[in-house]
């Protein structure tokens, strides 16, 4: 492995570091479009509107008029307590807060804002409307400490836990998940990929950091869009994104024509991790995250390389030969739960299962069953009410077919494709709609 580690440092790494370069220079992780209209809510007026008082018990209040995430465009004033950190990094900083006369909780999203450009997470999270994302509420501008500094707050709904944090509890006290855990977790988390991905969106960023979960319901919902982007055919796209462990290997190979299968890459990642009680790919470098990836699928083809970069193609790599799936997890994982993993995990990106293929795998039939309840013996969280947006990415997935429905259902009502959606799409086809984003290579 030293040999192959060698190899790709020299022949693969040069045109990363041209590549790291010019991101850099562009200003690293480029989350925005091109601002055509500001619009009322970047007004002055609405960006330092903030008001802060104190309950009778002296606590800090803050209130702001904020502006609700569902179209059209309607203002109200908030007022929230209780506020404290609960993350932080190069995005921004995540608060937690209470609704005041209210037991609802609240968790803002505070970044900072380029007065020039449009916020994409903002554009594309407000016209997603699924059970396994996380609901945008409001958001609201907010000045700086600096000249001309605008922060943008996005208000959702706050959920305790996250998958990352579940996994690594169990992990500290040597146990695994309960299978039954982790068939509900990545079930809900290949549900949301299926809608967002028939709209054309690309998350690019799936990790179990970004996993939130409610532990008593056993709902799972996807957050941070601040990676998302409309992949539109023809039109570049940066390579350097998502989080290393979870990256597909055409983004290390330099692919910036990919396709919403990284996602697919990165949940089969989520998968395999869940099972394993550890990253199977834990790379320390874009090097070292391809060598990982050799030691388990072997060396890729020409033709794989050529699908995930055609640029690569006359480059010879050290033959690897693949390791067993078997012989990757423990010897009680489940077979359906390697198979699953081993149609997620492919090289050529167009041969790896989809979301909506994912959801009808047998490994999740388990929760097909009739009268199956969650471990503390609460009902399972609605799984079955697929939409017709989501189910228009597999045409031949009917609304009553079988492996995505309950076994002793015969057939299931086909929810309404959401007026949020359809509102704000143009039509493409008569399968499939698409979110009208405005892009940049990024």
């Amino acid at each position: 492995m030293v040999i192959l580690r060698n190899y790709i440092q020299k022949r693969i790494v040069p045109f990363h570091q041209l590549i790291a370069g010019i991101f850099f220079m562009s200003g690293g992780r480029v989350r925005t479009t091109t601002l055509v209209d500001t619009g009322k809510n970047m007004s002055p007026s609405n960006n330092g509107g903030i008001r802060i008082t104190r309950d009778k018990d002296g606590s800090k209040v803050t209130s702001v008029l904020a502006t609700t995430a569902s179209y059209p465009d309607q203002t109200e004033e908030i007022s929230y307590c209780d506020t404290k950190v609960i993350g932080n990094g190069s995005f921004g900083v995540v608060y937690q807060a209470k609704i005041v006369d209210s037991t609802d909780m609240i968790a803002i999203k505070k970044v900072l804002q380029d007065k020039r450009f449009k916020n994409r997470e903002l554009q594309i999270w407000r016209k997603l409307d699924h059970c396994n994302i996380a609901k945008l509420r409001h958001f609201f501008y907010t000045n700086g400490e600096k000249k001309d500094e605008v922060y943008l707050n996005l208000v959702m709904d706050y959920m305790p836990e996250t998958v990352y944090r579940v996994a690594r509890h169990y992990t500290k006290n040597r146990q695994t998940i309960p299978i039954i855990y982790i068939k509900l977790y990545v079930y809900q988390l290949f549900r949301p990929l299926a809608y967002i991905h028939s709209l054309g969106v690309c998350h690019r960023d799936i990790k179990p950091q970004n996993l939130l979960l409610n532990p008593d319901s056993g709902v799972l919902q996807l957050c941070d869009f601040g990676s998302a982007k409309v992949l539109i055919p023809g039109e570049p796209n940066v390579a350097y994104i998502c989080s290393r462990y979870y990256r597909a290997p055409e983004l290390i190979f330099g692919a910036t024509d990919y396709t919403v299968n990284i996602d697919t890459w990165s949940a089969g990642c989520v998968l395999a991790e869940l099972l394993l009680g550890q990253p199977i790919f834990p790379g320390d470098s874009g090097v070292d995250q391809l060598v990982e990836i050799i030691k388990v699928l072997g060396t890729p083809t020409r033709e794989q390389i050529r699908e995930m970069n055609q640029h690569y193609t006359e480059f010879r790599f050290p033959q690897i030969k693949p390791h067993p799936w078997s012989r990757v997890f423990r010897a009680k994982s489940p077979s359906d739960a390697i198979s699953l993993t081993s149609q997620l995990l492919e090289y050529t990106p167009s041969s790896r299962c989809s979301p909506l293929e994912a959801c009808a795998h047998p490994f999740f039939d388990e929760l097909r069953v009739e009268g199956v309840r969650l471990p503390n013996n609460k009902e399972m969280p609605k799984l079955f009410n697929f939409s017709a947006q989501e189910l228009s990415s597999k045409p031949s997935f009917s609304p009553s077919y079988s492996p995505l429905v309950k076994k002793h259902q015969s057939s299931t009502s086909l929810a309404s494709t959401p007026s949020t959606i359809s509102n704000q799409v143009n039509t493409t086809d008569s399968n499939k709609t698409s979110i009208n984003i405005s892009t940049e290579a990024s």
